[in-house]
Parts: C-alpha cells; sequence; structure tokens
C-alpha cells in the first residue's frame, strides 16, 4: 500500500495523474499533518502559503481516512471546481471510489410550491415583472425545465442568473420553507439534495450552509454535521466573521416586507381559512404595515451603517412592530389545517423574536447597528465574542476538524484567529509558500508620501502609482481601502490619461466582478481599481498581473459603528483594541491583498504599499512580518527596472481608457 511520500513523490499515482503535477514538500507536510488530524479525531489549523496545493494535501488524506468528511468552501466556484475536477481525479488517481454529493443553499434550488403559486395567482405576476417579455419567456422555460429536472438546480437553466427578478419567485428561504408540511415535500429538491449528501462519503458544502447546519438546524432537513467523522474548512479564514453573523440577529425591511407579500397571496389564494377568519387576518396584516410605515418614519434620512438607537422614537417604533407581529402571529396560529398559513404564522412570531432580540441587548454582549439605503433599513445585533459558542459547537461533535488558507497566522502566531473561534487547543500547522518570492518578486515601499489622513493623499499615491505602471507597460491592481478613494484614484487616472489612453482601465462597480477579472486577464496589460472585493479570492497568474498597489493599510475604519463598539467593548475589558483587534485584523487583510500578486512559479511582479506608516511606525514590523519573505527596497528607480525587466513588449496605444 502506498503512503503518503510514494503518493505525492515524482512516480507517484498523482504524478501519473497529472502531466504538470510538481513535488512540493510543502503539499506532503501538510498531507501529514492532516493525516494525523484526522486518525486522532482532532482540531488543526494549517496555514499553506499560496502553491502549497491544499487542495490535494487535504483531499487525500480525507480519501485515504475512509472517514466521512464535510468539506467546506467559501465560494461556490472553488465548490464547482471540488466536486467536478479535483476529488473526481483525486479518487481516480488513488483507487479510491467516493460517493461525492454537492450541496448548495436552499435558494440555488427550485421550489415546485412556489412555482405552482406563481403560475396559479394573477396577483403575482407583477412581482415578477412578467408583464416583460423577458421575464414571462424566462417563466415560460422554468416551468418546461420543471418538467424534466432532476436535481431542480437553478444553474442548470440558461440565462437565469440569481439577481433575475423571477430567481426569488421560484426558491424558498429558510423562513418560507414549509419544510415537511409542504405538499410537495414527496419531489422537494432541497430534501432530496440533503437526502442524497447524508447518504455520500465526502460532502461538499459552503461555509454559509455550514453555519446554518451549526447555528439554525435548517428546518429539521437533517443535521449534516452529526453523520460526518471529520469537517475540512477550506478558505478558512472568513469563518470568525460569517459565524459571527450567524450568531448575531439581522431584521431586514425586506424580510418583513415578503411576509406581508407571501401573506396577502395566501389570503388571495383561499376561498376560506379553516380556523382563522380572513377579515382578522388582514386586519392583523394592516396593523403590521402601519406599524413598519411607522418605523419608517422614525428612521434617520440618508444612507450608510449608523449606531441603532439615535432616537428614542426608533424604540417605540420597534415596540410597536414587534407587538404588530406578535398578533399576526396569534391571529394565523390556528390555521394548523393550511401549512401555508401556519408557516407565515411561526415567520411572524420569528421576527418579532429577532427584533425583540436586538433590542434588548446588553451593550456588553454585542453592538447593535441600523443600516439604511433607498431600498429599506437593516436593524442588525453583531456578538462581540462567539468563542464560547464555537467552541461548545465543535466539542458537541466528537471529529476532526481542519481549517485551512493562506492567511491564518499574523507573523507566526495562529492566537488571534483560534482566539476568536476558541480553538486555543487546536494544533496548528504554518507552510511557507514553495514559491521563491524573495527572488520573484519586490516589496516596494516609497518615501516621501504625506500621512493616510492627508486631503492630498490619493493623489500622491496615483503621481506614485502611474511611473510603476508605465515601467510593468500596464498589468497592475491598484488596490483601495474605501469607495471614496476608489471613485478619485480612478478620476486623476483618466485625467492624466485622457490624451493618451494607454492602458485599459477596468474599475470596480463600473461592470460585475467577474467580467472585470475575465477581461483584464484577456487584455494582459490592463489596469484595474478595486477595493475589498479584490483582495482577495482573486487568481490572476501569468503576465497580466505583474504589479499590485496597495493605497494605505487597511485598517477598519474606527468610525463605522461595529468597529468603534467592538474597540469600546474591548477597552471596557481591559483589553487593548488596537493590538488585539485592530492591528492584526489590518495584517491579516493586507496579507491577502499582497497575496495577489504571486501565484505560480513563473510570477514576476512588485508590490508597492504606499502608506508611509509601514516604516514610521513601530507597528509597521508585525505587518512586515506578515508579509512573504520578498525583497524590499525604497528606491522608487530599483522598483521601475525590476518592473521593466520582466515586462511584455510595450502594448500597443489605446484610444479608450475605460471598458
Amino acid at each position: 500500500m502506498l503512503d503518503l511520500e510514494d503518493i505525492f513523490g515524482s512516480d507517484g499515482p498523482l504524478a501519473q495523474a497529472l502531466p504538470d503535477f510538481k513535488v512540493r514538500r510543502e503539499q506532503l507536510r501538510m498531507a501529514q499533518g492532516v493525516s494525523e488530524a484526522l486518525a486522532a479525531r482532532e482540531s488543526l489549523v494549517v496555514e499553506a502559503g499560496t502553491g502549497t496545493g491544499k487542495t490535494f494535501a487535504y483531499l487525500v488524506p480525507a480519501l485515504l481516512s475512509g472517514a466521512r468528511v464535510l468539506i467546506s468552501t467559501g465560494t461556490r466556484t472553488l465548490q464547482d471546481q471540488l466536486f467536478a475536477k479535483d476529488l473526481p481525479l483525486v479518487s481516480a488517481a488513488l483507487g479510491r471510489p467516493a460517493r461525492v454529493a454537492l450541496l448548495k443553499g436552499r435558494g440555488n434550488y427550485l421550489c415546485r410550491y412556489r412555482l405552482s403559486h406563481v403560475e396559479g395567482a394573477a396577483e403575482q405576476l407583477p412581482l415578477i415583472d412578467a408583464r416583460r417579455p423577458r421575464s414571462q419567456a424566462m417563466l415560460a422555460r422554468i416551468q418546461r425545465w420543471a418538467l424534466t429536472t432532476q436535481r431542480g438546480d437553478l444553474a442548470e437553466v440558461r440565462g437565469l442568473s440569481d439577481s433575475h427578478p423571477v430567481w426569488p419567485q421560484v426558491t424558498s428561504t429558510r423562513e418560507s420553507c414549509l419544510g415537511v408540511r409542504c405538499p410537495e415535500i414527496s419531489r422537494c429538491h432541497v430534501a432530496a439534495a440533503r437526502r442524497e449528501a447524508l447518504e455520500a462519503d465526502v460532502v461538499i458544502i459552503n461555509h454559509h450552509l455550514l453555519l446554518a447546519d451549526l447555528a439554525l438546524k435548517e428546518d429539521g432537513f437533517g443535521d449534516l454535521l452529526g453523520c460526518a467523522d471529520a469537517v475540512i474548512l477550506d478558505e478558512a479564514h472568513q469563518i470568525p466573521d460569517l459565524a459571527t453573523q450567524f450568531f448575531g440577529a439581522n431584521i431586514g425591511s425586506r424580510q418583513i416586507e415578503t411576509l406581508f407579500k407571501d401573506l396577502r397571496l395566501e389570503l388571495s389564494s383561499a376561498a376560506h381559512l379553516p380556523g382563522t377568519s380572513a377579515p382578522a387576518a388582514a386586519a392583523a396584516l394592516a396593523m403590521c404595515e402601519a406599524a413598519l410605515a411607522e418605523l419608517r418614519v422614525a428612521l434617520p434620512a440618508g444612507a450608510g451603517r449608523i449606531a441603532w438607537f439615535v432616537s428614542p422614537s426608533i424604540d417605540d417604533a420597534v415596540d410597536a412592530l414587534i407587538g404588530a407581529l406578535e398578533g399576526l402571529s396569534a391571529v394565523l396560529i390556528p390555521s394548523d389545517e393550511r401549512p401555508a398559513l401556519a408557516q407565515l404564522a411561526e415567520r411572524a412570531a420569528e421576527l418579532a423574536m429577532s427584533l425583540g432580540r436586538i433590542a434588548a441587548v446588553d451593550e456588553l454582549e454585542g453592538a447593535r447597528t441600523l443600516e439604511l439605503s433607498a431600498r429599506g433599513f437593516t436593524l442588525s445585533l453583531m456578538p462581540f465574542d462567539i468563542s464560547g459558542r464555537f467552541r461548545a459547537l465543535v466539542c458537541a461533535r466528537r471529529g476532526a476538524w481542519i481549517f485551512t488558507s493562506a492567511t491564518l497566522s499574523v507573523g507566526a502566531e495562529f492566537g488571534h484567529f483560534t482566539g476568536r473561534l476558541g480553538l486555543a487547543e487546536a494544533a496548528t500547522l504554518r507552510i511557507e509558500s514553495p514559491f521563491d518570492h524573495e527572488r520573484q518578486s519586490l516589496l516596494y515601499l516609497p518615501a516621501g508620501l504625506p500621512e493616510p489622513s492627508s486631503p492630498s493623499y490619493v493623489a500622491a499615491v496615483i503621481d506614485t502609482a502611474i511611473p510603476l505602471i508605465e515601467a510593468a507597460r500596464g498589468g497592475a491592481f491598484v488596490l483601495f481601502t474605501s469607495h471614496r478613494a476608489l471613485a478619485q484614484g480612478a478620476a486623476l487616472l483618466r485625467a492624466r490619461w485622457a490624451e493618451e489612453a494607454r492602458f485599459r482601465l477596468f474599475v470596480q462597480g463600473e461592470a460585475p466582478r467577474e467580467q472585470l477579472l475575465q477581461e483584464f486577464r484577456a487584455d494582459g496589460n490592463g489596469v484595474l481599481l478595486g477595493t475589498s472585493s479584490f483582495w482577495e479570492g482573486v487568481d490572476v497568474k501569468g503576465e497580466a498581473l505583474r504589479l499590485v498597489v496597495i493605497e494605505k493599510l487597511p485598517f477598519a475604519p474606527p468610525d463605522d459603528p461595529l468597529v468603534r463598539a467592538r474597540i469600546e467593548h474591548l477597552t471596557a475589558c481591559g483589553g487593548n483594541a488596537f493590538r488585539d483587534y485592530q492591528l492584526p485584523e489590518a495584517a491579516l487583510a493586507l496579507k491577502q491583498g499582497a497575496g495577489r500578486l504571486i501565484r505560480s512559479e513563473d510570477d514576476y511582479g512588485v508590490v508597492a504599499i504606499c502608506d508611509p506608516r509601514m516604516l514610521g511606525r513601530a507597528y509597521g514590523r508585525v505587518f512586515l512580518a506578515t508579509l512573504p519573505p520578498m525583497s524590499v527596497t525604497q528606491d522608487a528607480v530599483e522598483a521601475r527596472r525590476f518592473l521593466a525587466r520582466h515586462a511584455p513588449r510595450a502594448p500597443a496605444l489605446r484610444a479608450q481608457a475605460a471598458p
């Protein structure tokens, strides 16, 4: 029987299955660590630098272990890659067949019950904009597809995106799903997918689904974790923030309005309501709608996220809405003979309970915020400390838990990550990237820039970036820490290149993210400007990306209500908010941003961090220790020469600076 050294060796099954396979001692080391944790049913936190090949490093020992494994990822893209490519390849190479299930969130599957209501209720047509030919045609396409689909995955429907107005009308949410009371339960695609998952050897899910199973138990469709011997969390750096959201509370005006809409639809389609007076239900609904309107009036004008209780009138309006929702639930509860109404009663009660929890939270438990937009509002509770709760959930399931990502440690320490999740006793393993960062990349820390608080700072960053972009002949990311700075930077670049647009600009917000990336890769010499969503999860290998300019250190804005509340909480508890929270969070974010550059053994380039605090403040050493071991310079000429050596030949002049 082959051991791990043989499997990952130059003559092993992986080398035979993959023509471009490279032997990496880092990959073997990670596989050995994962294998030991699986055998001992222990928790392991693994930071695997870019290029380690961490996917195969956990898939191989997972398949060899014979354990029932749950693999959770941060994105649907990685889910699909594992299911369609990586797992079949490794399974075939090892000669270890496995039953594999891909499970997505319920919002990806057709809900037959809701489709039948869309088909049958004339009142629903305006909601899906069926009067428009395109929406009407899409609904007809879904209806035809529904007759033959086996899995019910809406990704099978040609031309349908999750932003299409029809999508939410033919899918269910956790709140709207009737569960076992649904008349279509025997044909439910969500239930079928979960049954398949419960019978599989390996289940591929995403973090949102995993945390829903941990925190919410997903409506009795089965405990996925209860049947797993091991849980492997890829892109695990996302877990602390996501878990904080799941263990908190979040109520938006859209959720409330959807409840009202669904109830109106149910009332209009019912000839009579067993055990319930239709006029009483309509009156209770009217009271809820009036209470929601009063809350809207009480809210401040404007947009953005603010601390919640800015006015006593908000308290009164929230209390009135809670009371109205409780009254609505009480009116609908006798309707057990009509499952949809009973489920609507539960939804109203849950909304009232969540609103009550947010309103009554102790200031030491979490931060309450109010998010305002043109479309509505969201009231949120974000708990300060989830470590005890998350630890209890992990300990309650006696199996191996593997957390892996390229960015889990600050310097060489895992304490920030493990502390947030209550994993102080977990084993840790830090594996450096096999790439030769010192040879392949250069860290440029320009001298003479003003402080980031200066009004001229963004202009100085652009002045610094332009010679670098021109030396690299394009192929650049310019990453900003705010949308305001992004807009200012884009305007400055366009003004400078108005006469001679040498490089095509790709600006976040002017096209969908994936479209920008696809066109940036295809262009080869473009300049992409982005904010937080481009700091991580973006993979551009090869010459298309050879320069990453980082505007400033990515400290979370201290005036953000959640950040301010967490700082105040840590200070009140005797901690050091900057050392224990702001600094490690910023260091990990910077590590993600800088990590966009070197994605393969053949990549070369410069990371330019424009923030003078990198060298001017003592804490700059923390950031330097967190970054890959790159050569460092403050010499602009050296940086431009490095870029020029590795730049492709000069591109032709372009007529347009924007897509």
